[in-house]
C-alpha cells in the first residue's frame, strides 16, 4: 500500500484530502487504490439529505453532524453544488456554510462539484464516500444538489433518505410528483417557526396515509420539524435517522440495499467503461462521421446505434 494510502488511513487529513481529489478524477491509480481501500469500507452508515433550494439543507446538515460528535461518532459530509454549464466551474458554497465545523477533527467536508452529472449527485460521489469509509467516518452525510424533481439518485446510494421541505414553498406537490416522497425515510419540515409549518406536516402526513397498505406493514418515515438555524429539532431527527437504521439491520433490509447500491455502482462502472472501449475501438472520425450522417437524416440514432455495435461485436 502506498505511503498516501497508509497517511489517509491513519488519519491524515492532508493526505485523505489528496487521496479524495485523486479518486474523484478517476485517475488510472485511483482504481488500485480503491480495490486495496475496499476491505476497509462496510462500518459506514450512509445518510442522504435532499430537497428544493432554500429549504435549508445545508444549515440542517451542519447540525446534524454536530449533534452526531457530541454523540462522539465521526462524520464525513460529501456536499455537492451544481457545475456551470458553461465553464464547468462550480461555486462549492456548502463549504462556506458549514464553516463552524471546520476545525473539528472528527469532521472531513468534501465539495464536489456535479460535472454534468443529473439525478443530484456527481459522478465520483460513490467513490469518495468508500473512500471516507475505509479512513474511518462512521456517519457520511451526503447533501445533494437540491435541484428539486431530479434528487432520486441519493435513494440509490443513501442507507437513510431524509427530504426537507420548508412551510409554504410549493414543496408538498412538487414531492409528490417528483418521487421524492416515495424515497423519504424520513420527512423533515425545516424552518418550523415559520408560518405554514404545520399545515405543511398535516399535507405530508396526508400524503403517508394515502401511500401506506395496511397489509404490507413496513416502515412509515416519521415528519419531524426543524429549526435548523437555532439548532431545534437535531437531537430528534439524529434519533430517527438512527431508528431507521437499527430498523433496517432487524428486518434485514440493510443487506438488501446494500445489494441494491452495489449493483448500481457496479452497473454504473460497467456502463462508463464499456462506452469508453466502443468509442475506443470506433475512433474519433468514424464516430463523428456515424453522427454527420444521422444530422443529415441519412440514417437515424437507433440504427445508428445498432450499426456501431455491429461493428464491435456487441
Amino acid at each position: 500500500m502506498t505511503e498516501l494510502l497508509t497517511a489517509a488511513l491513519a488519519g491524515q487529513r492532508r493526505a485523505l484530502a489528496r487521496v479524495l481529489s485523486l479518486v474523484e478524477n478517476g485517475s488510472e491509480q485511483s482504481r488500485e487504490w480503491i480495490a486495496l481501500l475496499y476491505p476497509h469500507t462496510g462500518q459506514a452508515q450512509i445518510i442522504g439529505i435532499t430537497g428544493a433550494p432554500g429549504s435549508g439543507k445545508s444549515t440542517l446538515v451542519a447540525q446534524i453532524a454536530a449533534e452526531y460528535r457530541r454523540r462522539g461518532l465521526t462524520v464525513g459530509i460529501v456536499a455537492i453544488d451544481p457545475s456551470s454549464p458553461f465553464s464547468g466551474g462550480a461555486l462549492l458554497g456548502d463549504r462556506i456554510r458549514m464553516r463552524a465545523l471546520s476545525g473539528d477533527p472528527g469532521v472531513f467536508i468534501r465539495s464536489m462539484a456535479t460535472r454534468g452529472s443529473l439525478g443530484g449527485t456527481a459522478r465520483g460521489t460513490a467513490d469518495v464516500v468508500m473512500v471516507l469509509d475505509a479512513c474511518g467516518y462512521r456517519r457520511i452525510l451526503i447533501e445533494t444538489v437540491g435541484a428539486g424533481q431530479t434528487e432520486v439518485d441519493i435513494a440509490r446510494t443513501a442507507h437513510t433518505t431524509l427530504v426537507i421541505q420548508a412551510p409554504d414553498m410549493g414543496d408538498e406537490v412538487q414531492a409528490l410528483k417528483a418521487g421524492l416522497l416515495e424515497i423519504a425515510d424520513i420527512l423533515i419540515v425545516n424552518k418550523a417557526d415559520q408560518l405554514g409549518a404545520d399545515r405543511t406536516v398535516a399535507i405530508l402526513q396526508a400524503m403517508l396515509d394515502l401511500r401506506d397498505d395496511p397489509l404490507a406493514p413496513t416502515w412509515r418515515p416519521p415528519v419531524l420539524k426543524t429549526v435548523a438555524i437555532a439548532g431545534q429539532g437535531t437531537a430528534e431527527a439524529v434519533d430517527a435517522i438512527e431508528r431507521h437504521v437499527a430498523y433496517l439491520a432487524q428486518s434485514g433490509r440493510l443487506r438488501e440495499r446494500q445489494r441494491a447500491r452495489l449493483a448500481n455502482e457496479l452497473q454504473t462502472l460497467l456502463r462508463e467503461e464499456l462506452l469508453r472501449r466502443a468509442l475506443a475501438h470506433i475512433g474519433s472520425e468514424r464516430y463523428q462521421a456515424l453522427i454527420e450522417r444521422i444530422i443529415s437524416h441519412e440514417t437515424d440514432p437507433y440504427s445508428a446505434a445498432q450499426e456501431l455495435l455491429r461493428e464491435i461485436q456487441l
